[in-house]
Order: structure tokens, then C-alpha cells, then sequence
């Protein structure tokens, strides 16, 4: 049997109303990833593990690069991508091997019109809940503002996120009855829910600071109503963030008859953002847990793959031999990981990152420039972190 060679999944469900420009953003990560015009793939290649999916995205960004032609959205098309990312082929020969130091992002993309129209058909609404079903995996969700909409309601924004709000409400509240059997809440839900400024090229003065504050002033009672929403799926709510991280995202510089695909916001940030966001939140929600072992139990072991990067071999085995209640345990360890966790920054990284390369330790070095490419986001206002 062929062993699985995946240190680290991780998973991203990205909600957008219908022609937010979603296909757009993945059809450009795509690209730009395999011309290695994406922020690390000097180091690591990053391939679709459906290669019918990869050719299908190549197609979408190559139409984009050279004929200026938009992708076709395929309507309530509910789809998951499953990207690798590994070593490249040759590189550090005399690198140490390692069983498991493939990394692995799956992107799921919940259709945007689910949240905008009524299911015509039971079958749809069958087909719904499964779709959702699908994306409970993942640690992070990404709520796409739409730009363009945000310009067309220039002086009344409130209409338009009012609007997208209330639906994401409307339909998570359809879905949670048959989500929770015997109103049993989930330990397994995306528990942070990150706010994305879609098309940001068009609104060239918004820093992420000024979107955040936008959303704040215009809908802060309506982000306050998802989060209960939210809240209500999951056990232990308190560890969970919705709305407290915040992103501005562009595929491309559209004009008349020409598109830059060269020129792009914040999608360097996706890899890191779904690969290291969790980190910085699981480790101190898991060291405060006083009641839920099968949360805290959840949270360790989602981010025990990359314990080495954070911490020492030895914490990692202890990671892995945590018993029950795992929240006595986890109140032990979780403070030194929670500390080395936030010391990911600065010089303390680049530290680590120039460590791991010369050690050739592939899953280290690309860790590391995940979190050195979320400070950058921070240091151009690109990215806006919440606070734990």
C-alpha cells in the first residue's frame, strides 16, 4: 500500500454571492502558481490533484492573461479543489527525507446563488445540505464583499452588506435542523470566518483597515447576528471568530480589452492565511478549554502536524499521547505553544525560515514562509488579524 505522504490538510470554504468573483480568485491562485509568480513556489509546486480541475482553471487564467476573456461561472455548481504542495523535483538532493512533507490545500466553493434563491426542487435542497456537509472540515471560511457592488452603492454600502449578510444568515439557519442531529452542536465547523474585500483593484484608497472599519459602521449588528448564527452550530462558541480577520483580494487590474494578471492583491496570502490562521487561534482556545475534551482534543490535533515548526519533536510527541480529559493536559503544553505561536514574527521567523533552509527541511522553511507572508500582509495593510 502506498503511504500517505500529507503532513497537513488543510481546508478553506469560501462563500461569495453570485459574480463576487470567485472563479475569477481561483482560476488567478491557480495560475499564477504554476508560472511560479506566486509568493513561494520558488521553493514548492503546487499542483491540482484533479488534473481534469487544473486544466480546467489553466484554461480560465490563460483566457484571462492573453484574450482578456472572463471565465463562465458555472451557476449552483457546488465544487471542492484539491491542491498539493510538495517539494520541487531535484531540489537539496541531500535533503533529509521525510514520509510525510507533502502539504495539501482543499478549496471548497459554495455556489452563490444558494444564498440568494430558493431551492426550485427537494432534490436541490438534498443537494445543498450535502454540499455543506462537505466543507465542515474546514478551518477557516472566507465571506467574499463584493467590490463592484460596494461602488455601486456608493453612500449607502449598508444596502448591499445588509443584504449579503441576511442571506448567509437566512440560509445557515435552513441548514442547521438537518446539520444537527438531535440538536447534537458540531465539535468539526469552520471556526473562523475571515471577511474578504473581493475586486479590491477598484477601490484603490481602501486599506484593509478602512474596509473593516466600513463593515463595522455599516452592519457591525448584522456581523453580530452571524456570529451568533455561527455560534449556534458549534459546541464550546467560545472558540470561534467570525469577523475579526480581515482580507483585500484582487485576481488581476481589469481594464477595457486588457487584463494584468500580474497584478494582484492578497493572493499570496491565501496558502498562509489557511495554513497558519488556525495555529494562532487553536493553541489558546485549546489551553482555556474547561469543559469540551472532544473540542480541545479537535483543536490540538489540527495544528499537532506542525507542532515541529512551533515548538520541538519532543512537544509534538507529547501532543500526540494526549489523553482524556485532554483539556487538563492541554492547559500543561498549551502554554509554551501557545507562546512559540506567537513568536512567529519578525526576526523570530526569519530566524526559523533561514534555519529550516539550511537544513533543507521542506516543511519547516515553507511554514515559516507562510507566516513571514501574513506579516507582510499586515505590514502593507493587506491583512488585518484579530487579536486572541
Amino acid at each position: 500500500m502506498k503511504q500517505n505522504k500529507v503532513a497537513r490538510e488543510q481546508q478553506i470554504a469560501v462563500f461569495g454571492e453570485s459574480g463576487s468573483g470567485k472563479t475569477v480568485l481561483l482560476s488567478s491562485f491557480y495560475g499564477l502558481a504554476l508560472e511560479q509568480e506566486l509568493a513561494g513556489t520558488e521553493r514548492f509546486d503546487l499542483l491540482a490533484v484533479d488534473s481534469a480541475q487544473g486544466r480546467r482553471l489553466h484554461q480560465n487564467y490563460l483566457g484571462m492573461k492573453k484574450s482578456a476573456s472572463l471565465p463562465m461561472g458555472d451557476r449552483f455548481s457546488s465544487t471542492s479543489y484539491a491542491f498539493t504542495i510538495k517539494r520541487k523535483p531535484g531540489a537539496a538532493a541531500n535533503a533529509k527525507k521525510n514520509l510525510k512533507e507533502e502539504l495539501r490545500l482543499v478549496w471548497h466553493d459554495y455556489p452563490g446563488e444558494w444564498f440568494q434563491q430558493d431551492p426550485s426542487v427537494p432534490e436541490e435542497a438534498v443537494r445543498r445540505l450535502e454540499t455543506f456537509r462537505g466543507l465542515l472540515g474546514s478551518d477557516v471560511a472566507m465571506v467574499l464583499v463584493d467590490g463592484q457592488k460596494l461602488l455601486d452603492h456608493a453612500g449607502e454600502e449598508e444596502r448591499y452588506l445588509k443584504s449579503l449578510l441576511t442571506n448567509i444568515n437566512t440560509q445557515l439557519l435552513r441548514l442547521r435542523d438537518d446539520l444537527l442531529v438531535n440538536d447534537e452542536r458540531l465539535v468539526r465547523f469552520p471556526r473562523i470566518w475571515l471577511m474578504a474585500l473581493s475586486k479590491a483593484d477598484l477601490l484603490p484608497e481602501t486599506d484593509v483597515t478602512m474596509f473593516r472599519d466600513l463593515l463595522v459602521e455599516k452592519v457591525g449588528k448584522e456581523l453580530n447576528n452571524l456570529q451568533d448564527v455561527i455560534g449556534s452550530f458549534v459546541e464550546t462558541p467560545e472558540a470561534l471568530s467570525v469577523g475579526e480577520d480581515f482580507v483585500l483580494l484582487s485576481s488581476a487590474k481589469f481594464e477595457p480589452e486588457k487584463i494584468e494578471v500580474s497584478k494582484r492583491v492578497g493572493l499570496d496570502l491565501i496558502l498562509p492565511i489557511a495554513a497558519m490562521l488556525p495555529i494562532s487561534r487553536y493553541l489558546p482556545w485549546a489551553q482555556t478549554m474547561k469543559k469540551s475534551a472532544d473540542v480541545a482534543k479537535h483543536l490540538m490535533g489540527a495544528v499537532a502536524p506542525s507542532s515541529s515548526l512551533l515548538a520541538s519533536a519532543k512537544v509534538a510527541s507529547i501532543i500526540g499521547r494526549l489523553p482524556n480529559p485532554i483539556a487538563t493536559v492541554a492547559a500543561t503544553v498549551g502554554p509554551f505553544l501557545a507562546k512559540s505561536a506567537f513568536d512567529l514574527a519578525g526576526s523570530r521567523v526569519e530566524e526559523l525560515h533561514a534555519q529550516a533552509s539550511e537544513k533543507h527541511d521542506f516543511l519547516t522553511e515553507t511554514l515559516t514562509g507562510f507566516q513571514m507572508e501574513l506579516n507582510r500582509g499586515d505590514d502593507e495593510k493587506v491583512l488585518l488579524r484579530g487579536r486572541v
